[in-house]
């Protein structure tokens, strides 16, 4: 990482506040509210994200963002590297035939959707999200992916709480975390 993407990765982690006990004892919540709000930030984030595919993926057909917080750095990086944006979303939201995986959660399941036609067999594929914990969403993402013949290159977060392990649940995919909190 160069000097500029240092002074980046720094801005990005100085817009991210912890709240203690939230949403239960015991756990920090890490809020990207104030990056959000602020332009250079965000922007500085996304740069981040845009590097590292572009030096990992010079092939990339699309960015399927995680909902909800995908949604928010996947279309930008879609644009910015000139393709396709995919909703995966929480089950009972797209319209159509569409494929689903379950995932566990702490207080029980849910479920993840995307629509059947989102991909053809073969397509790079880079899944994005805010965060990743314990990898269950995203495991669940890329499960989707490959159960349409996806090509997944890769899983890009912002943050990633190494301490839930979620590197590990998604194996074989590869993660990319701007941020690691341990």
């Amino acid at each position: 990482m160069n000097a500029e993407q240092e002074q980046k990765q720094l801005l990005v982690r100085e817009r991210i506040r912890d709240f203690p006990d939230f949403p239960s004892p015991g756990v920090i919540f890490r809020d990207i509210s104030q990056l959000l709000k602020d332009p250079v930030a965000f922007k500085g984030a996304i740069d981040l994200l845009e590097a590292h595919i572009k030096a990992s993926h010079p092939q990339v057909d699309y960015i399927a963002g995680l909902d909800s917080r995908g949604f928010l750095f996947g279309p930008v990086l879609a644009q910015r590297l000139g393709v396709g944006f995919l909703l995966v979303r929480k089950k009972g939201k797209l319209p159509g035939p569409t494929e689903s995986a379950s995932y566990t959660l702490e207080y029980g399941k849910a479920e993840l959707e995307v629509q059947k036609d989102a991909v053809k067999p073969g397509e790079k594929v880079i899944l994005v999200d805010d965060l990743i914990a314990t990898g269950g969403t995203m495991r669940a993402a890329c499960e989707l992916m490959a159960k349409l013949q996806a090509d997944i290159l890769d899983c890009v977060v912002l943050t990633e709480l190494r301490f839930l392990k979620g590197a590990e649940a998604l194996k074989p995919f590869p993660l990319y975390s701007v941020l690691q909190y341990d």
